[in-house]
């Protein structure tokens, strides 16, 4: 008999807009932990303990039951009572939980014993008001202009903190309450009488107030689930327009439809351009925000779920990109954004975050972003509205991207002011920024400036693209001069990066502009882009399924060989899902099929062991063996966007789907693994037409068919090049 083994976290997260709540599987939350209530980049809860007559109650169960609500089932220890000892487990009590811009608590408790009890139920409630950089770097600055306010007649607790202009606010009100509540020694109490069979109710409402802007609660009692409230119709005309997926598969099926709902649930209300222009938080907890790469990349993933989707991180990353110099944000013009933040250190400028520039792939990722959208949505006018924001990319590119004019992008940062031991001017700004990703073969630290390899195959895909984008507006000039460039860039990037003892491509160049002869995985997005040479695939992809780079569960960040290495470290050889998503398609761009849904199926079949088949932001990179199942990333985000979205890219892989809407068509290339005999795909959108298409394994060959078509697309094989986006270019 088989044991089922589910992965997950040792805490409970629920979530809506950039509102989130974090508790351990109590439902409690513990100051000196990274739980709490969050929003605005601030705590507003950083502690939460309840009581029966000062003892704490037994937990039996605990769960999210949705994105947004959770449900936990407590019964009590033996505790002596006014009228007597109450026995153990002669109580139950419900809380319930429900996150819609507030906060929504059912508490009820029953009575299942033969005799009339007496309690006292405590709750203890208090706020730090932290910023969230200092929550995840743990060092967390004791507040003295906080306020504790009770009013009886009211019956909430009010927690208030002012610092000049930055004020934030909690209030816990209680409603519909059996018995009225008191508040003594930091705690509200309630005495609750039961008869026997008999139930008592409490609900209260968490309200977050962010200066003069209130979040209040959208959820009344006992409505966890079927509410019909305005997040709720979002999120349920989210699902109508999304692409669905039909398979045998069971892991693929229910892997690919968390993945939409989690797409879903990380959406940021707050900065909603229209009811199908938006953009999703980066990730729960720390990543609520709008960040530049993070929400490119997601949206390249979601074009064959709602192509439309990508239309929010344009508008809103546009209005953000940079006008002029500022060494403390890492800004230039022409640079979009990274990350935005809205807490205390940002307010006050403690921290560059306002928004800070410090990444050096945004902005290209956006020209590729921008191409992928037009070719899904077929609407010229998307190029019209970005073309000056696009041109302003690539002059950024060229002058700022490239420090020393070589040809080849590097970063360094500029940033040095505050912000202290939180960090300041990030050390590394590809995809991998933690600050000790990147590395020699010795395992010893790369100094800036950094020229990273898949910056190099981004910039050559983005050159491609653009001359496209300008053939299209009529600008042939401009678009020859593009495709020039990146003819030139490649020829450069093979001389520079190709490493022909390792058969490998180099992680990038030095301060020196000598190779890093690391085995990493950032050399996948350079197929993914298609700067490699098509003579250098082979070799590359051979060596990401050596022992040291796979790890049975995916591909790993960095060699298991390399001194630096580390299962559990962040980017020092965990295997990130994104990552894996980008390198099959990479794969699948050059050919290699089978190698593509490799890597597929160990992503699947990671996914089939984390709860609700929601693949976490990363995971250890242990070896597979038998017996083994993925190791939890401790403080990885989850939901995380693109994490979410490698489902997308995994399933566009293996299928070969290729958008080109302007030309009014839509190529496939199926190369279906024996684990994926049959797919379907409904409400697939492209240009102006609504697809349905089924795909399935006859013998060693994969076919397809349109089962329904509204619209004029027309669905062709792909080229012999051209499987996954474009082909494998060499111009």
């Amino acid at each position: 008999m088989s044991v089922q083994i589910k992965v997950g976290p040792p805490v409970i997260t629920i979530n809506q807009g950039s509102t989130f709540m974090v508790t351990d599987q109590r439902g409690e939350i513990d100051t000196d932990s990274e739980q709490g209530v969050f929003a605005g980049d601030t705590r507003l809860v950083s502690f939460y303990q309840i009581y029966i007559n000062g003892a704490r109650w037994q937990l039996l169960n605990s769960s999210a039951v949705s994105y947004y609500a959770a449900r936990l089932y407590f019964t009590n220890p033996a505790v002596a009572s006014e009228d007597g000892d109450i026995s153990r487990q002669a109580l139950g009590l419900t809380v319930t939980r429900s996150v819609g811009d507030g906060i929504h608590e059912d508490l009820d408790i029953t009575n299942y014993s033969l005799h009339p009890v007496r309690l006292v139920l405590e709750i203890a409630l208090r706020s730090d008001f932290a910023d969230l950089f200092e929550v995840k770097a743990h060092k967390l600055v004791r507040r003295g202009r906080i306020a504790t306010q009770w009013d009886e007649a009211k019956a909430e607790l009010v927690n208030a903190y002012t610092r000049g202009s930055f004020k934030r606010r909690l209030v816990y009100r209680i409603l519909n309450s059996s018995s009225p509540p008191q508040y003594a020694n930091g705690r509200i109490i309630f005495e609750v009488a039961l008869q026997p069979g008999q139930s008592w109710h409490t609900c209260a409402f968490y309200i977050l107030v962010e200066g003069d802007h209130v979040r209040e609660p959208v959820y009344s009692c006992n409505t966890v689930l079927g509410a019909e409230t305005e997040l709720d119709r979002l999120q349920a005309d989210w699902r109508a327009v999304a692409t669905q997926l039909t398979s045998a598969n069971e892991d693929v099926y229910r892997t690919y439809r968390q993945s939409v709902e989690d797409m879903g649930a990380l959406r940021l209300y707050d900065l909603d351009f229209a009811p199908d222009v938006w953009l999703p938080a980066a990730g729960v907890p720390w990543f609520v925000t709008v960040f530049g790469r993070d929400s490119l990349i997601v949206s390249l993933q979601n074009m064959m779920v709602h192509a439309p989707f990508a239309l929010g991180a344009l508008k809103k990353l546009a209005q953000y990109q940079a006008k002029e110099m500022d060494d403390y944000r890492d800004a230039e013009p022409g640079k979009i954004p990274h990350e935005l933040r809205f807490g205390e250190l940002a307010h006050f400028k403690k921290i560059p975050h306002t928004p800070y520039y410090g990444t050096a792939d945004a902005t290209i990722i956006y020209l590729i972003t921008l191409h992928e959208a037009w070719k899904w949505l077929g609407d010229p006018a998307i190029l019209r509205e970005y073309r000056e924001v696009a041109l302003r990319c690539l002059e950024w590119i060229d002058r700022y991207g490239d420090l020393d004019g070589d040809g080849f992008q590097e970063y360094k940062s500029r940033s040095s002011l505050g912000f202290e031991e939180l960090g300041v001017g990030y050390e590394n700004m590809g995809w991998k920024d933690a600050e000790d990703a990147v590395v020699y073969p010795d395992g010893s630290q790369v100094h800036q400036p950094k020229a990273l390899c898949e910056l190099q195959g981004y910039v050559f895909d983005a050159k491609l693209r653009m001359a496209e984008v300008f053939d299209a507006l009529g600008e042939t000039d401009r678009a020859a001069t593009l495709r020039e460039q990146a003819s030139e860039l490649q020829r450069r990037f093979d001389d520079a990066f190709w490493m022909e003892k390792e058969g490998f491509i180099a992680y990038g160049l030095d301060p020196k502009k000598q190779p890093i002869r690391t085995i990493a995985s950032n050399a996948g997005h350079c197929l993914w882009s298609g700067i490699v040479r098509p003579e250098r695939a082979e070799r590359i992809v051979r060596r990401f399924f050596e022992e040291d780079m796979w790890s049975g569960w995916g591909i790993r960040t960095l060699s298991s060989r390399n001194p630096a290495y580390n299962p559990f470290a962040y980017q020092l050889g965990s295997v990130w899902p994104h990552d894996n998503g980008i390198i099959a398609m990479g794969f699948k761009r050059y050919g290699f099929h089978e190698e593509a849904s490799r890597v597929a199926r160990c992503i699947f079949e990671a996914a089939s062991y984390f709860d609700s088949y929601r693949l976490p932001e990363l995971y250890a990179g242990l070896p597979r063996q038998p017996g083994t199942f993925p190791v939890q990333y401790l403080g990885a985000n989850i939901p995380q966007a693109w994490a979410a979205g490698c489902v997308f890219h995994l399933l566009q892989a293996i299928l070969g789907l290729q958008a080109d809407a302007p030309a009014g068509r839509l190529y496939v290339a199926p190369t279906l693994p024996d684990w994926l005999p049959e797919i379907q795909l409904s409400q697939l959108k492209v240009g102006d037409s609504v697809l349905h298409l089924r795909f399935w394994r006859e013998g060693p060959d994969s076919r397809w068919e349109v089962l329904d078509r509204r619209g004029s697309i027309e669905v062709r094989d792909a080229p012999e090049e051209g499987a996954a986006t474009h082909g494998a270019r060499s111009v």
